[in-house]
């Protein structure tokens, strides 16, 4: 079991609504953890900074929520009302599980940033399509900077890192640590559009971690070592950049067309992780920092339900093995 929080602060205030922490949900099977380790075959790196933690969330047309983690049990999902267990899967598919997403048919689309796949799953995990060649890396730039020499373009995909779906079926993959691209695939898997080099001009990209797609086809980008969001429309070209931001690593539009975005940190750059709320027009709704404690573990993913409860998942705080890492609900009040 994930050990207590620590709860610092159990009650926030968010525009006219007010949210309660919920240190109580979920509600993990007995003997199981999440986020303590890859679940990848012949990978025992548990206390491999790198390789554990809690990345994404995503909720479903049912307000259950898709859990992802590096852990024995990549997916587990559960329900956002009780934080009652559901199921799992993809306990034999990852080398290392980071993005997660569900579209507007309840299919489950995934990233694999070690295997350097998307993969999109029905609900119980059967896999639908697989993009990308697995174990196989299309590599433009260095995972962990630039190089002059390596700014090129590269194909899908290298390290790639998150992934959403358009209102026509088409998917968008954020790729990634290895790439510094965006790339559209049809509803079908073929390959329509790429976009971005190396940089930090508009449409250029530092990382491109994560993607979530809003009602009118608007694609949010999380530049995070920009510490930025870029917004570009359906076919990719530049709208608007939002900044100061710190290391932005999940982004999320809710039914009303405001958007999350979960700041990853790291603490000590002059201001607390946490997350911030927009509206689509890029006004600041309200930003919340330290939520948790006085080490605060990573924001790295963000979504809601039908409800708007927020959930938030979280890396550890330090490059160590504290395991302080969770996944988080915030109950809305009213």
């Amino acid at each position: 079991m994930i050990g207590k929080r620590r709860d610092f602060m159990s009650t926030v205030s968010i525009g006219d609504h007010r949210y309660e922490l919920d240190d109580s949900w979920p509600n993990i099977p007995e003997g199981w953890t999440l986020g303590n380790g890859w679940a990848g075959p012949n990978v025992p790196v548990p206390y491999n900074w790198f390789a554990i933690g809690i990345t994404d969330v995503a909720a479903d047309s049912n307000d259950r929520i898709y859990v992802c983690n590096r852990d024995k049990h990549p997916v587990v999902v559960f329900e956002a009302e009780s934080g009652d267990f559901v199921t799992s899967w993809g306990e034999h598919e990852f080398k290392e599980a980071h993005g997660i997403h569900v579209d507007s048919e309840d299919n489950v689309w995934t990233t694999d940033r070690q295997d350097h796949v998307t993969v999109k799953h029905d609900k119980y995990g059967k896999v639908l399509l697989e993009l990308g060649n697995r174990g196989w890396a299309n590599a433009a730039v260095s995972p962990f900077g630039t190089h002059p020499n390596h700014n090129f373009l590269g194909g899908p995909f290298c390290m790639p890192a998150g992934v959403s779906t358009a209102s026509t079926g088409a998917a968008f993959v954020a790729d990634g640590y290895g790439n510094r691209q965006v790339h559209r695939f049809s509803a079908k898997g073929e390959l329509e559009l790429s976009w971005g080099v190396s940089g930090t001009g508009e449409g250029e990209f530092s990382l491109v971690h994560n993607v979530d797609i809003d009602s009118q086809d608007r694609v949010y980008i999380c530049d995070r070592e920009s510490d930025r969001i870029q917004v570009f429309d359906y076919d990719g070209n530049f709208l608007h950049s939002w900044t100061d931001f710190l290391y932005p690593g999940g982004v999320h539009c809710d039914r009303d067309n405001l958007v999350y975005i979960a700041e990853q940190g790291p603490a000590g750059r002059g201001r607390d992780n946490g997350f911030s709320i927009y509206t689509e027009s890029g006004e600041v709704v309200t930003r919340v920092r330290r939520p948790f404690s006085e080490k605060p573990p990573q924001p790295h993913g963000i979504c809601t339900d039908s409800k708007g409860n927020i959930y938030l998942a979280q890396l550890p705080s330090l490059k160590k093995a504290d395991l302080d890492h969770k996944v988080s609900k915030f109950v809305k009040i009213h």
